[in-house]
């Protein structure tokens, strides 16, 4: 989720180049640098660890406080060339702000990347999944690596292909050798006014201005100086100067592109033209599950982060997990996938409540904490209990460096990016997604899990992203109707049973949190235990009748429902058409092993308390009383 800009034209770059990389500091916090290019040919690079602050800090010592202040003033009076603009000025650069996926944070692995002459420079977003074995390779060759991440080779791969042709060309055969998602731009020393850029499925646009010409993650980095906008596709080559962009397949062919004019202003602009962040955020699902499972599965189940050998999760007596909210739900999928296929006993603790029970923990406990802040009061309270008392603690987080991270032994990160919205959407399916990878890893490790249904399991989770995919387009205008019909109930019902029931929980959690309305989840065979005396024929009952063992079970409460006269809404599995015959209503989501189910299962869910919320009039991105992050008990 890591943010790129890059710039080449009439202006002095580098406040341009800061500037863009605020308008992106959602896509990555944790370093970030530039890549200046001087009009005499040499390349200065500046790099911090921390948010932007510190890397304008930087660039104004570097440059000298005067000479950035009266930049950045040319620059709001609108001026085409700024006070630095000398023989030896900047007017090419790159810019990043990283989300680390590979390396640890700090400044030797914050972008831009060079290889060992500097020859070529590079900003990289995504994922280079065969990394390690080009860097086997080119080590071989003599190549020094200087950081811990993947996009370093990239460089080094570029200037390997130097020697051979011409920077385009160099580009060109480097992607050739590249296996991943990602998006990147070259910088080389020596060539002025000139970038190169290449995509696969990872977002980046060009924007043309008057003598100058914008590369970026997003069109926010670069508004407020043009609207006129040209889209990257993958396995394209792009060609930039300060007169526009040339683009290329990959196979050499030329492709002519359109330019767009883009009317958004700049608050439309960083939701990405979305009315809101939570809608925004709920579309980007796909991109947060790839980003958090893709490179784990390149070569098995990889999870080195957990700090955990094989020997030691085969010695485990239990696993307990400790969340609240959301985190809690996607913990309740987790112990399902845990106790399948590792046949490790889980228990599933409310983080606010875990410590004041007098817990019993020792050496032989896992204790899984998971915040999405990482700064969760109650949670980080459960795991410095844990910890006193002997278990070892992995903290499942969003952010990087935050104080879970610093507490507990080990670290399981989901790759969501920044989520603005405070109810929860692609950090819910991302954790979920990370339970998955935790379970799968430890039934590999403790020989529970045969190789044959692994490799089966490892094949339906990359297919995830594509799944939720098709479940956001395919459900989102029966979902308004939906909530069109039932916009003004009173009283929502959930019910789901085994694998169901956290979505069921997730799924009540966000309509109350955005919607206001009153809202209960239950486990549906529990419903006969008082819920039923609230049913009539006003409530909306959603039902997860999704593919699971007791699917059957489901259907038969499913039976009782209406029975009472209430109203049903379900949610299935494609192809399950006999749910069709016990409810009013049913969202069909793609076809998935029934273990994954949780994940596209949600998306009509959240969907429903968006489109309610909206027809209500409500600030679905900042609901009453809630806030984002919990640090109080």
């Amino acid at each position: 989720m890591c943010g790129i800009v890059g710039y080449t034209g009439r202006r002095s770059c580098r406040e341009l180049l800061l500037r863009g990389l605020e308008r992106l500091e959602y896509r990555g916090y944790d370093s970030a640098g530039l890549a200046l290019l001087h009009d005499d040919g040499r390349v200065e690079t500046i790099h911090a660890v921390g948010n932007l602050s510190r890397l304008r800090a930087a660039v104004a010592a570097a440059a000298g406080s005067a000479g950035g202040e009266a930049e950045s003033e040319a620059l709001d009076a609108g001026e085409g060339r700024t006070p630095d603009d000398d023989a030896t000025a900047a007017h090419t650069g790159i810019g990043h702000t990283r989300w680390a996926t590979h390396g640890r944070v700090s400044e030797e692995n914050a972008h831009p990347h060079c290889d060992p002459e500097g020859r070529v420079h590079i900003v990289l977003n995504g994922i280079v999944e065969n990394w390690a074995e080009l860097r086997t390779r080119l080590e071989a060759r003599g190549n020094v690596f200087r950081s811990e991440t993947d996009a370093e080779v990239v460089a080094h791969l570029i200037a390997l292909h130097l020697d051979q042709g011409d920077p385009v060309e160099a580009v060109r055969r480097a992607y050739r050798e590249l296996r991943g998602h990602y998006a990147f731009v070259a910088l080389f020393a020596g060539r002025p006014g000139l970038l190169v850029a290449a995509r696969k499925e990872c977002p980046l646009v060009v924007g043309l201005g008057e003598g100058e010409t914008f590369l970026a993650s997003a069109i926010p980095a670069f508004l407020r100086h043009t609207r006129r906008i040209q889209l990257v596709e993958d396995d394209e080559i792009v060609v930039v100067t300060p007169q526009g962009a040339r683009f290329e397949r990959v196979a050499g062919a030329l492709v002519e592109r359109e330019v767009r004019l883009v009317d958004w202003d700049e608050d439309v602009a960083e939701k990405g033209g979305y009315e809101t962040f939570m809608l925004k955020e709920i579309y980007e699902q796909p991109a947060a599950i790839k980003e958090t499972i893709v490179d784990r599965l390149s070569d098995g189940i990889a999870l080195s982060e957990l700090g955990l050998t094989a020997e030691e999760a085969r010695r485990l007596r239990r696993v307990v997990i400790v969340g609240c909210g959301t985190s809690y739900h996607a913990g309740l999928v987790g112990r399902y996938a845990i106790e399948r296929w590792a046949r490790v006993p889980v228990e599933m603790e409310i983080a606010s409540e875990f410590r004041y029970r007098d817990p019993v923990l020792d050496a032989a406990d896992l204790v899984l904490a998971i915040t999405q802040s990482g700064e969760t009061a109650d949670t980080l309270a459960a795991m410095r209990l844990a910890r006193e008392r002997g278990a070892r603690v992995i903290a499942v987080t969003n952010v990087m460096g935050s104080q879970a991270t610093r507490e507990a032994d080990g670290v399981l990160y989901t790759r969501a990016g920044l989520e603005i919205g405070v109810a929860a959407t692609k950090t819910f399916v991302a954790q979920v997604a990370v339970m998955l990878l935790l379970g799968l890893w430890l039934g590999e490790a403790r020989g529970t899990l045969s190789s044959t249904e692994r490799d089966r399991l490892i094949t339906e989770l990359r297919a995830l992203p594509d799944a939720v995919r098709e479940t956001i387009e395919r459900v989102r205008e029966p979902v308004r109707a939906i909530a069109e019909h039932w916009q003004s109930a009173g009283f929502f019902l959930y019910l789901g049973r085994h694998i169901g029931l956290p979505v069921c929980l997730e799924g009540a959690l966000k309509l109350k949190e955005i919607s206001y309305v009153p809202t209960d989840a239950y486990a549906a065979g529990e419903m006969k235990h008082g819920p039923i005396a609230l049913l009539d024929e006003r409530t909306p009952v959603v039902c997860v009748a999704c593919d699971s063992p007791v699917l059957e079970k489901v259907l038969s409460n499913i039976a009782e429902v209406r029975a009472r006269g209430a109203h049903v809404v379900a949610v299935a599995t494609e192809g399950r058409k006999e749910v069709a015959e016990h409810a009013e209503e049913v969202i069909y989501v793609p076809r998935t092993d029934w273990m994954l189910q949780p994940i596209p299962a949600i998306v009509p869910l959240q969907l429903l308390a968006y489109e309610i919320a909206r027809l209500r009039g409500l600030n679905v991105d900042q609901p009453r009383n809630l806030a984002k992050t919990v640090t109080v008990e």
